[in-house]
């Protein structure tokens, strides 16, 4: 079982920035943030996998980039120009298998998930 852990949530005001952490305790070949909103559906933020493929919401295209280690095993997500609308629980999920396309998109293709970190951005 690969535990997954996220950090970085925070408060901030509109425009600023914040760096989402996102650790696996085992092998991970794709990863990807998720985020809910309140009163919200669970929505894809930015996915990647081993192969340097990504994919971003087009709501955060230009002002998100997500990375991951070499190792695999921890993404990144750097958030710019935040936003009110940006506010949700962030969640990271993370999966053993070679995900790509469509499925790496696919929130019900990872089988790992955090807890979640808090993301609240004022105006």
């Amino acid at each position: 079982q690969v535990q997954v852990v996220e950090s970085g949530g925070d408060s901030v005001q509109a425009g600023g920035s914040l760096r989402l952490s996102c650790a696996a305790s085992g092998y991970t070949y794709s990863m990807g943030w998720f985020r809910q909103g309140p009163g919200r559906a669970r929505e894809g933020v930015a996915v990647i996998n081993r192969a340097g493929f990504t994919t971003y919401a087009d709501s955060v295209k230009g002002r998100f980039t997500i990375s991951q280690t070499n190792a695999g095993n921890t993404s990144y997500l750097q958030m710019n120009s935040l936003k009110p609308e940006d506010t949700a629980m962030y969640y990271c999920a993370a999966e053993s298998r070679a995900l790509a396309g469509r499925s790496l998109w696919a929130d019900d293709q990872y089988r790992y998930w955090g807890q979640g970190t808090q993301v609240t951005v004022s105006s």
